[in-house]
């Protein structure tokens, strides 16, 4: 069992920079593949980028590559999203996601543990 906690959300202009980082508990964090997911007002939640449990594998949604970076830390047990260039379509709220077993996976059914999310508002 994981438990996964979301923070660094928050205001930012179109063009700036956000990094959210998800920490989580239990000690076999470097068992589960991480992902992000984010979901806007009135649209389904979507797959945003997800690293392997060994952290050779990285996937992202075509929306934000080359603008966003994910990366984990399995002895501090944490996942980062890095979002550069930011642009306001990428308003949403952010939830960090996880799941037992070394792959990519980017369907919300793949993923067994979640967070309650963080608010990440782009203004134009």
């Amino acid at each position: 069992q994981v438990h996964v906690v979301e923070s660094g959300g928050g205001l930012v202009q179109a063009g700036g920079s956000l990094r959210l980082s998800c920490a989580a508990s239990g000690h076999t964090f470097s068992s589960y593949t991480m992902a992000w997911f984010r979901q806007a007002p009135g649209k389904e939640r979507e797959f945003v980028s997800c690293i392997s449990a060994g952290g050779s594998r990285t996937a992202f949604v075509d929306s934000v590559k080359g603008r966003f970076t994910i990366s984990r830390d399995n002895a501090e047990n944490t996942v980062t999203l890095q979002m550069n260039s930011l642009k306001p379509e990428d308003t949403a709220v952010y939830y960090c996601a996880a799941r037992w077993g070394d792959g990519v996976f980017v369907d919300k059914d793949d993923y067994e543990h979640w967070g309650q999310g963080t608010q990440v508002a782009v203004s134009s």
